[in-house]
């Protein structure tokens, strides 16, 4: 065995025994006390929201707002829940963002389908549109919409705000699916098609089941985004039944009779929904995000 082998040898042998690590840098230090302190960030506005909705206004006055509550009082979640008819605006608020979801998804996938992999004519200009549509600002569509809603008796209704979401909604996930579907393997679609299948079920046996990470991952983004929208649901649901969970925060915020408890409460009310809906679809949001970096 020549030296250089040797070197080689002892130097593989060391590094198996550190486990094939080497010692932390300086860099790595930077790089981890940095995302503590983003880590630290994130959860401040959490806790003080969390503290101050179990205070009374005494509480809060007297201890300010960093600290914990000196007892647990319920007032401020009890208020806000008796003013807004919580459970009202949260049907609400459930009902648009699900059936935004649903049918953005839904209208999401039939395009992108045409698009990616039935390669319709204008391919590219099409999925340029839609792109388009995306950079648009909701602030430039209110007055159309406003103006084309009342026309047709759909204004303060609450299936205007489902068709507006759900345009914008689908025409992200079509740009997006029909990047996906256009890199569609076509050996699968070959083989598919020489077995007698037809495009709609190459479409719900071939792609959909192929495809059901991603339009998972849809799915749960097109629900949060929705039921966090305020701009829209603020323009075109006037009265107080149709509101939704945020818009019913922010108009409350402008009561002289709101204090921080209570506005604190509120918050808490308006982000549990969500937190429960994330959590109770966090592995399928894992699983959709991790599926395309293994074959």
């Amino acid at each position: 065995m020549s030296a250089t082998t040797a070197i080689v040898t002892r130097g593989k042998k060391s590094s198996i025994r550190r486990g094939g690590m080497s010692k932390p840098r300086g860099v790595d230090w930077l790089v981890l006390a940095l995302i503590a302190l983003g880590a630290l960030l994130v959860i401040a506005p959490f806790y003080l929201i969390l503290v101050n909705s179990f205070k009374s206004p005494v509480d809060y006055a007297n201890s300010g707002p960093l600290a914990l509550p000196q007892s647990i009082d319920l007032s401020g979640l009890t208020a806000f829940w008796e003013r807004v008819n919580f459970p009202e605006k949260l049907w609400n608020s459930i009902f648009i963002s699900s059936l935004v979801a649903a049918l953005a998804v839904l209208i999401s996938l039939l395009n992108a389908f045409a698009i990616g992999i039935g390669r319709v004519r204008g391919r590219s200009w099409i999925v340029l549109l839609f792109l388009m549509a995306n950079l648009l600002p909701q602030e430039a569509l209110l007055f159309p919409l406003y103006y084309m809603f009342k026309e047709i008796g759909l204004y303060d209704n609450i299936w205007s705000v489902i068709i507006i979401f759900t345009v914008i909604q689908a025409a992200f996930g079509t740009y997006l699916l029909s990047s996906v579907f256009g890199t569609f393997p076509k050996e699968i679609l070959e083989a598919a098609s020489l077995d007698g299948a037809t495009r709609w079920q190459i479409l719900w046996r071939v792609v959909f089941p192929i495809s059901r990470p991603t339009l998972s991952v849809l799915l749960i983004f097109f629900f949060i985004w929705t039921w966090n929208e305020f701009l829209i649901p603020l323009t075109f649901l006037a009265s107080n039944a149709n509101q939704t969970v945020p818009v019913a925060i922010s108009v409350l915020q402008g009561d002289r009779l709101m204090d921080v408890t209570t506005t604190s409460a509120s918050a808490l009310l308006g982000i549990i929904p969500t937190l429960i809906f994330f959590l109770i679809f966090q592995r399928t949001l894992t699983r959709g995000i991790t599926a395309g970096a293994v074959k």
